[in-house]
């Protein structure tokens, strides 16, 4: 399990443009700044667990439909806390192929915050049959399935907005700037993206980090070429600036600003 914030939107980093123009325009919605977390969580043999989606708002509109086998959540901040792992331990880890069988599970995320409070601690507890794993600060990138292979051609999917800042559906503000993409629109890219990871991928992405490897050691030796990260890809470039997977709150803010701006009152970003 892992969470990943996001900004939309992103402006791409390539164009074509006159060679020796001192300004190139890119094309952009205004929102860079704003952003929501997307928390991902599969299992060693390649099963793709619900994704949850948690967006700045203190609530979710009404009479709204959002895509099938999705989480959303509304949080003030648009980051995970103890209340949203909680919910998340309920609606996704505890659906997960096994839990009602009372098969034995590992629990392997992170030392976010959040995920060691008093609270989930006893939640995990209370799940069935799970041991809680903790991934020591600064070894994600080493141990993480998520970190190592998932997360970027998972993010480089969902630069579908791209396409659509340069498609016929765009419409613009009375200003004439482009208009955000809704929410229902994200939530259906986000399980797009999700769809597309293939399982292959993850079960390897579980040996690169040797946490379910053979026993006797003829899967340690798991190299990158095994492991098509690109999937399907044409940017090999992780853009690590908009998609940081585990900062503090000042720097969050750093990145984002710290803006109190109720984001209730209008339908997405």
């Amino acid at each position: 399990m892992d969470e990943t914030p996001m900004t939309f939107d992103i402006p791409i980093n390539r164009t074509v443009n006159a060679k020796g123009d001192k300004t190139v325009l890119i094309k952009t919605t205004g929102h860079e700044k704003t952003h929501f977390t997307v928390v991902l969580t599969c299992m060693a043999d390649g099963t793709k667990l619900k994704p949850a989606v948690i967006f700045k708002r203190k609530r979710l509109p009404k009479n709204v439909k959002f895509a099938a086998g999705v989480i959303v959540r509304p949080q003030a901040k648009g980051w995970m806390d103890e209340d949203g792992v909680v919910d998340w331990i309920s609606k996704v880890w505890d659906q997960r192929p096994g839990a009602a069988l009372g098969k034995k599970s590992i629990l392997v995320w992170d030392s976010f915050r959040a995920h060691l409070t008093d609270k989930v601690k006893e939640k995990v507890k209370e799940s069935r049959r799970t041991s809680q794993v903790v991934i020591p600060g600064g070894l994600t990138s080493i141990l993480q399935p998520l970190d190592v292979c998932i997360n970027k051609p998972f993010k480089d999917r969902m630069k579908k907005w791209m396409e659509w800042m340069s498609s016929e559906d765009v419409q613009t503000t009375k200003g004439g700037n482009l208009k955000k993409v809704d929410i229902v629109t994200i939530v259906q890219w986000v399980k797009d993206a999700w769809d597309f990871i293939p399982a292959a991928m993850i079960s390897k992405s579980f040996k690169k980090c040797c946490i379910s490897n053979a026993m006797d050691g003829t899967e340690d030796d798991i190299s990158d070429s095994e492991i098509d990260t690109d999937a399907g890809s044409d940017d090999d470039e992780e853009e690590e600036m908009h998609c940081a997977d585990h900062i503090s709150e000042v720097e969050w803010r750093e990145l984002f600003g710290d803006s109190s701006e109720d984001e209730s009152d209008f339908d997405g970003f």
